[in-house]
């Protein structure tokens, strides 16, 4: 029996163009309830929320002195998570609107040259949403300010659930936290676009965020979440499974251990597929018909990390690395497919460092992967500091996407690639499963 995410898959392709109103507002765009604009629950807002809540400024020399300020605050974190009241689901409930049919000013900065909803813009708004959801959830009514710094740690999921956003119809995000550890919360959002009398889903989003003390030094308790109803449970549960599989593939990375048998066939066999028959050499290699060598199939940039892209917590905002790195990987998906792809899903992006204000940031896209109109793409990116001419690697970003058209056969020629080329199948495989 095919899944429901293979036939998603499927139609991802079917969906590359469609109109919509250029000129002024669509009226099957205007959602009723967004024509009276409530700035509360309005997207723009949701940073300025988070702002009060950790008592950070606008200003850049204010915003300094303002993060110094919080070191004060350590003296109100938890000694243990039993000192914390516990918090329910509806707690942290939180919905937000992004009206791109209610408010024309809006729409441009989130669209593209092709009049489509860039979607760079969109992973800004859900990582903003994520971190105000885990803040809704340790909300202290006692505390002027949170003494948490509380940060996203892993994308562990985005499926698409419909591959055209309308730029000229109304978005809601809705969220709550659905899974709590120790120091970990886990945030699920949901993005839905109204048009033609209704609102369709769009994504399906799961964030994980961990809490810090106020320097940004050590871990920080939060409250334990109380499940109410079966329902309730059930989400709970799913939040164990989360964890439980991110550390089995933790475990099972080929950056730790070696490639099942499977695997090691894979990779033997497409070895053999690029020998020259001729010469019967172990260094000759031919390319196959309609392939392309995985070195081939790279692009690369650099960002200058500004303060203008800072996090509440005088950091790079990790909203903005995503989208640069989607981006990037979109173009190189593009440039290998001929065409505008389609993002599928978003998976297992990971923050392993955070990025400084005033870094060189350097981002390298990889094809590693592709299957029939699919394509997977890797984003690796890291810091390079010019006085000791070193490179960390801050995060790496996984992206499936989808041409209109069979693309190209990626093909690996060192071992390094070939690894590469079987954690891309990973992923992919991970992705058509769930």
């Amino acid at each position: 029996m095919i899944s429901s995410r293979v036939l998603l898959l499927r139609s991802a392709t079917t969906l590359s163009s469609r109109s919509f109103c250029v000129g002024g507002v669509s009226k099957q765009g205007r959602a009723p309830d967004m024509v009276d604009g409530n700035p509360l629950l309005h997207v723009s807002n949701v940073r300025n929320r988070l702002r009060e809540i950790v008592g950070a400024s606008t200003n850049w020399s204010d915003h300094q002195q303002a993060m110094a300020e919080r070191v004060s605050l350590s003296s109100m974190l938890a000694k243990s998570q039993s000192d914390l009241p516990a918090k329910r689901m509806k707690d942290s409930f939180l919905e937000v609107h992004l009206p791109l049919g209610s408010e024309p000013q809006l729409r441009e900065k989130y669209l593209t040259y092709h009049n489509t909803v860039r979607f760079g813009r969109i992973l800004e708004d859900l990582d903003s949403l994520g971190v105000l959801i885990s803040y809704s959830h340790t909300y202290n009514p006692a505390l002027k300010r949170s003494p948490l710094s509380i940060v996203t740690a892993l994308v562990d999921k985005i499926d698409m659930r419909q591959h055209f956003i309308y730029p000229d119809c109304d978005i809601k995000f809705t969220g709550h936290v659905t899974w709590v550890g120790n120091t970990s919360i886990e945030a699920k959002m949901h993005m839905s676009q109204y048009h033609d009398g209704a609102y369709t889903s769009v994504l399906d989003a799961t964030f994980v965020m961990v809490a810090r003390d106020p320097q940004n030094k050590r871990a920080a308790y939060v409250n334990p979440l109380k499940p109410e109803g079966p329902e309730e449970e059930k989400l709970f549960q799913q939040g164990e499974a989360n964890k439980s599989r991110r550390v089995a593939l933790s475990t099972a990375s080929l950056l730790k251990v070696a490639p099942t048998d499977e695997e090691r066939k894979i990779v033997h066999g497409l070895f053999l597929n690029t020998l020259d028959t001729n010469t019967v050499s172990f260094c000759s290699r031919i390319l196959p018909p309609n392939s392309v060598w995985m070195e081939d199939a790279k692009m690369k940039g650099v960002e200058i990390c500004h303060p203008q892209s800072r996090n509440i917590f005088n950091r790079i905002f990790g909203g903005f690395l995503m989208r640069k790195a989607y981006e990037l990987g979109w173009a190189n998906a593009c440039a290998y497919g001929g065409c505008r792809p389609n993002l599928v899903a978003v998976d297992d992006i990971l923050f392993q460092k955070p990025v400084e204000i005033g870094s060189l940031l350097m981002l390298s896209s990889q094809v590693c992967y592709t299957q029939g109109k699919y394509i997977q793409v890797r984003v690796h990116s890291e810091v390079f500091d010019p006085l000791t001419q070193q490179h960390n690697t801050t995060n790496i970003f996984h992206f499936t996407f989808a041409s209109d058209r069979d693309v190209p056969s990626i093909i690996p020629k060192t071992y390094g690639e070939s690894m590469l080329y079987l954690d891309g199948k990973r992923h992919f495989n991970q992705t058509v499963e769930s």
